[in-house]
């Protein structure tokens, strides 16, 4: 059995893989508030409650370096090698959490896929994963000639770039509200949502409805601001989704030319599937393309939503399995597939 985890700032999510016919086959998973829990490995062995993996690999927010993390958002510092001897699980990987996702890829059926740009699908090369949800992910998949191998980035942490009068002055507000250097990912994540709605309301006077107002300061912003502008019932909550939508097209397009991802660009996350339908409008596409002289090559990229919501933790058991089967030469899929 595989364990596979998604480590995040406010939740962890867990679940177990097996195998059947060389595919992955999901037994059970399950999400726990992280900050209510001391630390990762309490909450694997509540999880497996005496049950026996012979690999886990876990995708954290973060840079791995030999192994170990210190998480950002929560006081725990991760190391896989104490947790494979703590938990007795033989092989344990600390991963990148968009790393994860990009191993997670390759094991999507086709309708967990959705085709925003069909592009030139004949072309094989680099790819490339971008993923707003509570922060912005980005992610390498370098081709080598055989397969997509997922690289970690900490992309999304890189300078925001303004292309317009509305967004240099986004910039001038969000400098003074955070008190200096501004990333993408104070405009492109579930935060960003609310940034844009905050400084069209505060700067550019767009009217807030008393309405709006309670269920804002009741209710989490980024889900009522989504929700109201998928809807049509509010100007300042559509023009602030317009904002946001733009921006990601934008970061999308600038990650794909660092890239050259000509194999197409995965937009991954929490918040593509509920927009969808925002994306299909053209307002990404539009921002993704317009990149002067080489708009031509990203026209020709082929761009995807990932719809499925466990795509990490899949790519985690891929991983797991794989690097465990490297070293130990016994590979559960491969034994899975009947001949």
């Amino acid at each position: 059995m595989i364990l596979a985890g998604d480590v995040g700032g406010t939740k962890v999510n867990l679940a177990l893989y097996d195998f059947t016919e060389g595919k992955l086959k999901h037994t059970r998973d399950k999400q726990y508030p992280a900050r209510e829990y001391s630390g990762l490995e309490e909450i694997v062995r509540e999880f497996l409650a005496g049950e026996k993996a012979t690999a886990a690999c876990f995708g954290v927010p973060g840079p791995v370096r030999d192994g170990r993390l210190r998480l950002t958002n929560l006081p725990w510092t991760l190391d896989s090698r104490d947790l494979a001897a703590h938990l007795g699980i033989d092989y344990v990987f600390l991963i990148n959490d968009l790393q994860a996702n990009g191993y997670g890829i390759a094991e999507l059926p086709p309708d967990r896929i959705f085709t925003l740009n069909e592009g030139d699908n004949r072309q094989l090369g680099n790819r490339a994963l971008i993923s707003a949800g509570t922060g912005l992910g980005e992610s390498f998949l370098i081709w080598d000639g055989r397969d997509h191998v997922p690289y970690p980035s900490e992309g999304g942490h890189s300078d925001f770039a303004p292309r317009n009068e509305d967004e240099i002055d986004l910039l001038r507000f969000l400098r003074q509200k955070y008190n200096g250097r501004i990333s993408f990912e104070r405009v492109v994540s579930g935060q960003g949502i609310t940034n844009c709605y905050e400084f069209l309301r505060e700067v550019r006077g767009l009217e807030e409805p008393a309405w709006l107002a309670e269920r804002m300061a009741n209710e989490d912003p980024n889900a009522v601001i989504t929700e109201m502008a998928m809807k049509a019932k509010s100007e300042i909550c559509e023009k602030a989704l317009d904002m946001f939508v733009s921006a990601y097209g934008a970061e999308a397009g600038n990650l794909a030319l660092k890239v050259l991802s000509v194999g197409g660009i995965y937009v991954g996350g929490g918040i593509a599937p509920r927009i969808l339908e925002k994306l299909k409008d053209g307002t990404f596409m539009k921002a993704f393309t317009d990149k002067g002289r080489l708009s031509q090559l990203l026209v020709h990229m082929p761009v995807r939503v990932i719809l499925e919501s466990r795509t990490a933790l899949m790519g985690a058991a891929a991983y797991a399995e794989a690097r465990a089967a490297e070293l130990s030469g016994i590979s559960p899929r491969a034994a899975s597939v009947k001949f």
